[in-house]
């Protein structure tokens, strides 16, 4: 039986334009990330049919709904104030409030807020459901040229150097215990060229993609090797909302050092055991030979 149709004898009506997502408490709406043309007939439903929309700023919400003829109320839901909000939104929510949550650009709690009160609508026994649309960071992988999965979406890094080559350090561990996947990252366009500059040192001469302003007028996406992705950027200063798109670690044949290197990152996250199975797999050498070297090396690390 389909959404409009109905047992013999029951009265019908239309079903709502917002679908199954209008009797939930909360609904996460994707909305665009730069053409406002991008935002669906279900996310336009459910929005004008919410108590009141959820968003980061009201002023960017604002362009969006005028765009659309949405007239429901915004409030202000962000980092600074989440954790003192959400108490209230969930008693409301349990009375009997109807609300939609959106970010000021893609999809709600992807390197957005949101995720304290969807964790605690969820805990409370309230329905959550969402409307997908579009993301930035699924757009740049499809468009980088780059492995489409599996893929890696890390959001931003740290800001301050010296963190953010930490992090690149430990995905280059890992990589050597046996990760290979497409990593996406976000960046501002101030940060972009030493993010490139502290990327290219750590991963080499590796295929990446800079995308900026996608779906909107400027739309760029420039392809290279991360050395190249660099000095352009160093030169260029970048201008919009960046996702930056790394190709997986390449395969090559394990030496002695990087052997020792995979071992010593595996080792520091698992056990012995799935140390040497991970690593084994990662390399293609026989088990018994990474298993007596992973022996030699856990020894050296608990002395």
């Amino acid at each position: 039986m389909t959404e409009t149709e109905a047992e013999p004898g029951e009265a019908t009506s239309a079903p709502s334009p917002a679908g199954h997502s209008a009797s939930a408490a909360l609904v996460m709406v994707s909305t665009p990330i730069g053409n406002l043309k991008d935002l669906s007939e279900r996310a336009c439903a459910v929005l004008a049919e919410a108590d009141a929309i959820l968003c980061e700023d009201t002023r960017t919400s604002a362009v969006l709904l005028r765009a659309h003829g949405i007239k429901t109320r915004l409030l202000a839901l962000h980092d600074h104030n989440e954790a003192a909000q959400t108490p209230a939104l969930v008693a409301a929510m349990l009375a009997g409030a109807r609300y939609a949550l959106i970010s000021d650009a893609g999809t709600p709690l992807v390197s957005d807020p949101g995720f304290r009160l969807v964790r605690a609508a969820i805990e409370a026994g309230l329905q959550v459901a969402a409307v997908p649309g579009p993301n930035a960071a699924v757009l740049a992988l499809t468009l980088s040229g780059l492995p489409p999965h599996p893929f890696m979406f890390l959001g931003f890094l740290s800001a301050k150097a010296g963190a953010r080559q930490g992090e690149f350090a430990r995905l280059r561990g890992l990589e050597a215990a046996g990760l290979s996947a497409t990593l996406i990252f976000y960046e501002a366009p101030h940060r972009l060229a030493a993010f490139l500059t502290d990327a290219a040192a750590a991963f080499g001469s590796r295929p990446a993609a800079v995308c900026r302003e996608l779906t909107k007028f400027y739309e760029e996406v420039r392809r290279g090797l991360l050395p190249e992705l660099a000095e352009h950027y160093v030169v260029n200063a970048a201008r919009g909302e960046i996702t930056v798109v790394i190709g997986p670690a390449p395969e090559v044949a394990a030496s002695a050092e990087s052997l020792d290197e995979a071992l010593t990152a595996a080792l520091g996250r698992m056990s012995l055991k799935d140390a040497v199975s991970a690593v084994a797999e990662a390399t293609g050498l026989a088990r018994k030979l990474v298993y007596a070297r992973a022996l030699d090396i856990n020894r050296d690390l608990v002395r």
